[in-house]
């Protein structure tokens, strides 16, 4: 019985990138690339035609941007992870891709940059982001939402894209805890998906990126 292959739409509007990522991506057994676009509006047509379970988006797209393009197929592909990709670690970038949609953040020019790792994540659910993303100085500590020390331990390690087995194990509590306190977070905040949790910790500096 043949394993059901991660199907991903490679979207760069360099064709030497595209050409790069494809062959990474075909020496991976459960790795599928099934189309390739160069721009914004020729991303999101080809993802309605394929519904890709992963797209790799690069940021800065001539014409219509990846975050755009992110947007309209979010809305349309609700299921469909975009992980996106980028030169520029700027925070505004990188929370204007996450408002957007996008389930990741990753640098093209990270030395140990591991594509394959990253859509396998990103389809599991978890929020991926480079280590090297900062968050802006400016914005620390701006405010916390009346979240108990817990709840902000536990928030800062959604942000950093752990699962919540995951942070059951570091902090040494149930996962069935750890789900409460996300629950509880979201409330607090008014929030309902990890993506935008993973902005809110960002944009108020809540969030010790490595």
């Amino acid at each position: 019985m043949t394993k059901h292959k991660i199907s991903v739409l490679l979207v760069d509007d360099h064709s030497l990138v595209r050409r790069g990522f494809r062959r990474i991506l075909e020496d991976e057994s459960d790795l599928q690339v099934v189309g390739e676009a160069s721009s914004g509006s020729e991303a999101v047509e080809l993802a309605r035609k394929l519904k890709p379970q992963v797209i790799l988006m690069d940021c800065a797209l001539q014409g219509e941007s990846g975050i755009t393009a992110t947007r309209n197929i979010v809305a349309m592909l609700p299921e469909t992870a975009v992980l996106m990709l980028s030169m520029h670690s700027e925070e505004t970038l990188v929370r204007q891709s996450l408002e957007a949609g996008a389930r990741g953040y990753i640098l093209k020019s990270a030395a140990d940059l591991d594509l394959a790792a990253a859509i396998r994540r990103v389809l599991d659910g978890n929020v991926v982001l480079d280590p090297q993303v900062k968050r802006a100085e400016t914005l620390r500590g701006e405010r916390t939402a009346g979240l108990t020390a817990r709840e902000l331990e536990i928030l800062q390690l959604i942000a950093i894209g752990k699962s919540n087995k995951e942070i059951a194990s570091d902090l040494d509590l149930s996962v069935n805890t750890v789900s409460v306190h996300r629950a509880n977070i979201m409330n607090a905040l008014g929030l309902h998906k990890t993506a935008e949790l993973v902005v809110y910790a960002i944009r108020n500096g809540l969030v010790n990126l490595p």
